[in-house]
């Protein structure tokens, strides 16, 4: 199968792109967009967060795609205890008692909206995926979490590509965040187990 962004793009750390190639990006979100163009150096520099793209060999000063990873931890023994058995029912049984499983957060992901509708969202995704399962990996990471928007499109791109929410209902998560009662959540945490992947390299 023929993959877009192995065929037609290169793989940087953001920070290494002119402003050129940032100014004109826009995935369509006004909050993604301009952490990419104003924000993320400061995370980077701080060290909260690395952002990473793919640029087009083709086509001068365009970012085909973006994302934002920090180091994160699923607290396991916070959760609910039906969805504690689910998070951790894979690990083996002597492992179970861990308070928090290593996880690496997508903190921003965003695909240019001249390119939509071509899997590149997907794409991205695997990449992601198969990253963190790689065997040079320098650091143990399990699961991959995200906070994502509390909306349709987002929430069901997460899903289609194997993410599950880590609170069942959002009555769950506004307890667990000490939020009043009648709180309206704008994101909703969802994880992804790394452990069902078979594959040991990167797909690009």
């Amino acid at each position: 199968m023929d993959s877009f962004l192995s065929e037609n793009c290169t793989f940087s750390a953001l920070g290494k792109l002119s402003s050129a190639y940032r100014d004109s990006f826009s995935c369509g979100h006004d909050d993604i967009d301009d952490f990419f163009k104003n924000d993320f150096q400061s995370y980077s520099e701080q060290m909260l967060g690395k952002s990473y793209c793919f640029y087009s060999d083709t086509v001068e000063n365009q970012i085909v795609c973006a994302f934002t990873i920090s180091n994160d931890s699923i607290k396991v023994h916070l959760l609910p205890n039906a969805r504690k058995k689910n998070v951790a029912k894979a690990l083996p049984y002597e492992k179970r008692h861990l308070k928090t499983f290593p996880a690496v957060l997508i903190g921003r992901l965003g695909v240019n909206t001249e390119l939509k509708n071509k899997g590149i969202g997907h794409e991205l995704m695997d990449f992601i995926k198969a990253w963190f399962v790689n065997p040079n990996n320098k650091t143990g990471c399990r699961f991959i979490v995200v906070d994502s928007y509390n909306e349709e499109k987002p929430l069901s791109f997460y899903s289609k590509n194997g993410f599950k929410f880590l609170f069942s209902t959002e009555a769950q998560e506004i307890e667990y965040m000490g939020l009043p009662e009648n709180s309206i959540l704008d994101t909703r945490l969802m994880y992804f187990d790394l452990i069902i992947l078979n594959s040991d390299e990167p797909n690009i």
